[in-house]
């Protein structure tokens, strides 16, 4: 036995091994994406094929698709957000990060925004797009180098809690 690729902490039998073997469609956005990151692992370019919406499936380059898979090494999956995308939704997105090294054995942490819709009852994966950057916003004042220190030392900011950042 041993755990699924996808990350979920599930053996591979009993997560995604019943979707690329045919013997059970994700039911979900997620257990698409999931079962299409383990078959990038597998290079199973059939399954990632077949799960690419029938509308778009012309625009998958197999060749490079599967020289990638091949060549990478699969590290983990982290889903970071979904919208939408259950068992009784039309579409949903998946945000996700899938971690991996390339053929030089740099590490690369793939972040993506995935669509899914569904089509006569099976959940496709139809584009992707980078996730947007969120601006952070701070809700007090920046403390300056010269500024009392906020811990309550007397100290300037820079000679106490400011000297170890």
């Amino acid at each position: 036995m041993s755990l699924c690729p996808c990350s979920s902490n599930i053996e591979f039998s009993d997560c995604c091994a019943p979707y690329l073997k045919g013997k059970k469609k994700p039911p979900t956005a997620v257990a698409l994406l999931r079962s299409r990151y383990t078959a990038h692992t597998f290079a199973n370019i059939d399954y990632i094929q077949k799960t690419h919406h029938p509308a778009h499936r012309a625009e998958i380059d197999i060749a490079s698709t599967k020289d990638w898979a091949e060549n990478s090494e699969w590290l983990s999956l982290e889903i970071r957000k979904t919208e939408l995308g259950g068992e009784q939704d039309e579409e949903g997105t998946v945000e996700f990060i899938a971690k991996f090294n390339d053929t030089n054995g740099n590490p690369i942490n793939h972040h993506e925004v995935s669509l899914f819709k569904k089509h006569q009852d099976n959940w496709y994966f139809v584009d992707a797009e980078a996730p947007k950057v969120e601006q952070i916003r701070r809700d007090s004042p920046k403390i300056g180098r010269n500024d009392p220190c906020t811990c309550g030392s007397g100290k300037k900011y820079k000679k106490c809690c400011g000297a170890a950042a």
